[in-house]
């Protein structure tokens, strides 16, 4: 049986506020990962670290990951999400491409990163930043009856994972010299932009 119209407007507005409290969370993913893409990716040309250059590249997908939930919290076009998430299965297989070849390349040619003081820090700043933000996307989704958002939510978690992932390969390249453990970890982040391409390319919802 289908809800009156009264009861169904009280249901949006009852829902409002949660909704734009989502809104705000994909917007400071949104601002947070663009800044952040940026920054590894220029961190890590500076040092020669693949895995932050791949970290950088993921980063910059997931911003239009963001978006697409962003359209969906505002009601657009459907046709065009869908449209947006096959655009951006494509982004994280290009990504899992090139990080995958660049981080073999560097393993077979024992390429060695410098230190990179920056790219630590801001690592261990995303590992901070998207725990919160995943765990806040899982309570409000929970509550809004969003799968979409709860996704997302997950997302932000393993993101936050993956730059602890990058921090500890780069922190073991540091201290102890292990240059292999950078691309060993770039290589970690090009699996897991693969599994999201797949995973985005043949969801249509």
């Amino acid at each position: 049986m289908r809800d009156s119209p009264s009861s169904g407007s009280a249901s949006d507005s009852s829902s409002a506020p949660l909704r734009q409290t989502a809104l705000r969370l994909e917007y400071v993913t949104v601002g947070w990962n663009a800044i952040e893409g940026l920054a590894a990716i220029a961190a890590g040309l500076a040092a020669s670290s693949v895995a932050l250059v791949a970290f950088g590249l993921d980063s910059s997908v997931e911003v239009f990951a963001s978006l697409v939930v962003v359209w969906e919290l505002r009601g657009l076009d459907r046709g065009r999400e869908w449209r947006a998430l096959r655009l951006i299965g494509v982004g994280y297989l290009v990504v899992a491409a090139y990080i995958g070849w660049d981080a073999t390349s560097a393993i077979v040619g024992g390429k060695h990163s410098a230190a990179s003081p920056i790219g630590m820090l801001l690592l261990a700043a995303t590992v901070l930043v998207m725990g919160g933000l995943g765990v806040a996307k899982l309570g409000v989704g929970g509550r809004l009856g969003s799968p979409t958002v709860r996704a997302d939510g997950r997302f932000s978690l393993i993101d936050g994972s993956l730059a602890l992932a990058v921090l500890v390969g780069l922190a073991l390249s540091a201290v102890f010299g292990w240059w292999w453990a950078d691309p060993v970890l770039a290589l970690v982040v090009a699996l897991v932009a693969l599994r999201e391409g797949i995973q985005a390319w043949r969801d249509p919802a």
